[in-house]
């Protein structure tokens, strides 16, 4: 008898049904039902204004709770911001901190591998949209031994042990008391339980699968992960997908002072407030070193067309020998600033501090020389 391979096994993975029956029938729901309900008895302002509020509150609670807070530990966070975002992450039902964050931080290990990544879009869309979740597939279990730090954290804990309840609570009990409060108990929960719910679903869903397919690699190409402007807006940020997965500890997915990030406004806010400290942000050296690496594999590609000019190849790889060079001197400084010692730092801590300060921007203002030197030359090229 032929051993059976793991894509084989993968293949006929047995129904989860439970996922498979919630997820089916809100979406049918969702496109049936709650338009009727709409057309033929109309929803009150009410339902509406709290399915607006709680479409954002629970993508916050993915975005800035499970997601930033608890899968990257990108910041942290007051105690009572934690119960806010675990309460509203655990609304949107897409299980438990613990178990959403230990396939997500698979997903950034495994990333593109088809057999470990537990949504990966080498699959397909469809699988890495929902199909993922439809059937027990041996790349989407639970591996523990990658949140044990969440195990300790007291509030995941609690919601991961009583996470059915607050599901059944926020899902049909919320909605049913707001419908109660306002007269409108069916039309409230057709709303804000079950549309509601749907879009938070897909909303979520749409990282996994569209920003792994649409979109810029302004970062890196060696995954999947794009960033899109439309996506984000709809995501709450989180369609900058391609930073994200360079810089996956930084607090920020979009970061240009005009990018649509909600999550990375509202962290900020909270901040403000004394909800939020220590912030990670990746150096902006590494940023722009990332960037002019694919800049300069993009300006390659364009210069080896037929009918190109040996002069304009010479000149890029006189900018990106400059580059290399500008990498080094960077990698030199962090060797010296380790080296130089806590004592040292103690003794002249002023003079220390400046003078790396000031060299740091020195080499941060050649690489942005650099990328203006080499758009001119990129746009000169016919």
């Amino acid at each position: 008898m032929s051993e059976v391979t793991q894509a084989q096994e993968q293949e006929y993975a047995p129904v989860n049904w439970a996922v498979t029956a919630v997820l089916g029938l809100t979406f049918l729901a969702a496109i049936t039902v709650v338009p009727w309900y709409g057309i033929v008895h109309g929803f009150s302002g009410w339902a509406w204004a709290f399915f607006g509020i709680f479409v954002v509150l629970n993508g916050i609670g993915i975005g800035s709770g499970y997601h930033r807070l608890w899968s990257h530990r990108t910041y942290d966070a007051h105690p009572l911001l934690k119960w806010f975002l675990a309460f509203m992450g655990g609304m949107s039902l897409q299980n438990s901190i613990i178990v959403w964050s230990a396939r997500h931080r698979i997903h950034h290990r495994e990333v593109d591998d088809n057999d470990k990544d537990p949504y990966s879009i080498g699959r397909g869309f469809w699988f890495a949209h929902i199909g993922w979740m439809l059937k027990d597939y041996p790349s989407g279990e639970v591996d523990y031994s990658v949140v044990r730090d969440l195990e300790q954290d007291p509030v995941a804990a609690w919601q991961h042990k009583w996470y059915g309840t607050l599901v059944w609570s926020t899902n049909l009990g919320l909605p049913l008391f707001l419908g109660w409060l306002t007269g409108d108990m069916l039309g409230m929960f057709l709303l804000v339980g079950v549309a509601r719910l749907v879009v938070t679903h897909h909303v979520t869903f749409f990282i996994n699968s569209l920003a792994h397919m649409w979109g810029r690699q302004p970062y890196t190409d060696e995954n999947s992960a794009r960033d899109q402007h439309f996506l984000a807006l709809i995501t709450y940020g989180e369609g900058y997908h391609n930073y994200h997965h360079l810089f996956q500890s930084d607090y920020r997915c979009g970061i240009r002072w005009w990018h649509l990030d909600i999550n990375k406004w509202f962290i900020s806010a909270c901040a403000l407030l004394g909800l939020v400290k220590n912030r990670k942000r990746a150096p902006a050296f590494k940023v722009m070193r990332a960037r002019l690496n694919m800049e300069f594999k993009a300006a390659r590609e364009k210069l080896e067309r037929e009918g190109v000019s040996p002069r304009w190849r010479e000149q890029l790889e006189r900018e990106y020998a400059q580059f290399v060079d500008t990498i080094k001197e960077w990698q030199q400084l962090q060797m010296e600033r380790v080296q130089t010692g806590r004592q040292k730092l103690a003794e002249r801590f002023e003079t220390e501090t400046a003078s790396f300060a000031s060299r740091y921007r020195e080499l941060e203002m050649s690489l942005k020389m650099q990328h203006k030197r080499l758009a001119l030359l990129t746009s000169q090229v016919i």
